[in-house]
């Protein structure tokens, strides 16, 4: 199993979006990334488990788990010129992008704010990709050890950091 961090604005589709889809799942469409792409389509595996992480908010950070539910497929919105994720030279035939479906988990039980995360950089979160400068990934992987550090955040109280 490997772990991931999947960012998305709550604006356009945050974790309670994704709470309410009919079994709790939906494709992650729409990533224009190449190196991100590769990750879906060539690392990610069923049952690999990510951090659901807000971005373009005040306060960005982790709010929940969701779970990969589904092999790298082709992104069918590169494909829909009425999309806002169109690309005219990605074709059924020779897709460009590729998505995986991922299904809730569940709401931390506190969001674990970048602010608190980046305290942790030069300590046990050091090499983490989201606290390194200038990072703008959509999805990124997360080593055993950070997930379980970040895991472990969850249950301190904000005032002890």
């Amino acid at each position: 199993m490997a772990y991931w961090l999947f960012k998305s604005e709550p604006d356009t589709f945050g974790i309670d979006d994704l709470k309410a889809r009919p079994e709790q799942t939906e494709p992650w469409d729409g990533v224009r990334n190449y190196q991100a792409r590769n990750m879906l389509r060539d690392q990610m595996q069923v049952g690999d488990l990510g951090f659901f992480y807000h971005s373009n908010v005040k306060q960005p950070g982790i709010v929940g788990l969701l779970e990969v539910v589904s092999p790298g497929y082709p992104d069918p919105t590169a494909f829909d010129p009425n999309s806002p994720y169109h690309d005219p030279k990605s074709t059924p035939e020779k897709p460009r992008w590729y998505l995986v479906d991922v299904r809730y988990r569940r709401h931390l039980r506190r969001p674990i704010g970048l602010a608190e995360l980046k305290r942790h950089a030069e300590g046990a979160l050091a090499g983490f990709p989201l606290v390194r400068r200038s990072n703008r990934l959509s999805i990124m992987p997360v080593t055993p050890e950070h997930w379980d550090f970040i895991l472990a955040l969850e249950e301190r109280a904000r005032d002890q950091d």
